[in-house]
């Protein structure tokens, strides 16, 4: 049975997202690559039909997280080389070996599980060989890589298909800490050179190194937040020219005229100092719309930025419409992204929640529809 959805979706815009890649390839070095990042849904935007238009751009390499997300994209018919960057967990060596998927190699066990399996299959395991150049996190230290080359060169059945590391600090473009860890990055990619171990494809630098930080050593990029509009940190607004892809809208559900004194959602922390037209929207913290927004966010309705009154609930949120006296029932009320010349980014919504625009896109939730705008 077809019906209408509730009026709270998140439009995409695809040809934001292609002007986004176009800043990418502004700053990788002749000859490299992208290996885009499409992992966490697209960073909320939607995995599959992102990867789809990434694809009809030329990009032939992507990035997710887990299995599960390498897999959607495969189902979707996506047949390009995928990296998935949180490795192979054990029982997970079939799947990854039969899809042709490339896990980020962390550990000696994990390599040795593929190397059983690929045998048993008679077929190559593909990974790329991840070592920690200072982030602290996941990846072969020096002394771990220098003591597990000579195994490596045995497992015949692990094909070596890229060598990688992760920035910590690549945002900060004063830190010391970037050019520490590009001097041990290469001097771990010299220690597999001289085992003769050459990888095809080498890369280093995500959204922030690529537009920060140059690297002639490597053969690709990993662009991830500046796909989506995010900046990777407050120094860059001078150096990328990046476009919102995600626009959240909601339609004023109801409009209620409220006396002087009315008291207004939860806990009545808003209590209106003067009569007040007040519209009621259907999206509410389960949507990604986060509390903190209490009484202090703000939105766009009809070229006016209108200010939000009284606590988020779950699937409620309230504006004072005052000063937009033709304010109707259906309106379209934009909360993220842009709309009649104002907008409200990623970034600004993660200045004032604390966090980070990553988290900002991931966090709007599966109840909010996704609306593809393509590219003309």
């Amino acid at each position: 049975m077809n019906y209408p959805p509730r009026p709270t979706w998140a439009e995409i815009d695809l040809k934001a997202l292609r002007h986004n890649l176009d800043q990418a390839r502004k700053f990788s070095l002749p000859g490299q690559r992208l290996l885009c990042v499409v992992k966490a849904d697209a960073y909320g935007h939607g995995a599959v039909p992102v990867a789809r238009a990434l694809e009809c751009c030329g990009i032939t390499d992507f990035a997710v997280a887990t299995l599960e997300e390498a897999l959607e994209l495969r189902e979707a018919g996506l047949y390009q080389k995928l990296l998935v960057l949180g490795g192979c967990f054990p029982g997970q060596e079939e799947a990854f070996i039969r899809n042709e998927l490339m896990p980020a190699l962390f550990d000696e066990a994990t390599a040795e599980r593929l190397q059983a399996e690929a045998m048993r299959l008679g077929l190559k395991a593909r990974v790329h060989l991840k070592v920690d150049s200072g982030m602290g996190r996941v990846g072969f230290l020096p002394d771990q890589l220098q003591a597990f080359l000579p195994r490596l060169k045995e497992l015949d059945a692990l094909e070596i298909s890229g060598f990688m590391s992760h920035l910590a600090c690549a945002d900060d473009l004063a830190s010391g800490v970037t050019a520490a860890q590009q001097q041990r990055f290469d001097g771990m990619l010299g220690m597999l050179r001289e085992n003769g171990i050459e990888p095809a494809d080498i890369h280093l630098n995500n959204s922030a190194g690529l537009s920060g930080w140059g690297r002639e050593s490597c053969t690709m990029a990993r662009p991830g937040i500046m796909l989506y509009g995010g900046l990777p940190g407050p120094e860059f607004s001078d150096r990328l020219d990046l476009q919102p892809v995600m626009h959240l809208r909601s339609c004023i559900a109801q409009l209620r005229q409220l006396p002087a004194g009315s008291g207004i959602s939860y806990g009545h922390t808003f209590r209106a100092e003067r009569d007040m037209t007040v519209a009621v929207l259907p999206i509410g913290y389960a949507d990604g719309f986060n509390r903190l927004f209490s009484n202090c966010g703000q939105a766009i309705l009809k070229g006016q930025v209108i200010p939000l009154v009284g606590r988020v609930c779950m699937d409620w949120i309230l504006f004072d419409v005052s000063p937009v006296p033709d304010a109707a029932i259906g309106d379209c009320v934009t909360l993220l992204g842009s709309a009649d010349g104002e907008s409200f980014t990623g970034d600004d919504w993660a200045e004032r929640l604390g966090t980070i625009s990553y988290e900002v896109f991931c966090r709007i939730g599966k109840r909010v529809p996704r609306r593809y705008l393509p590219v003309k």
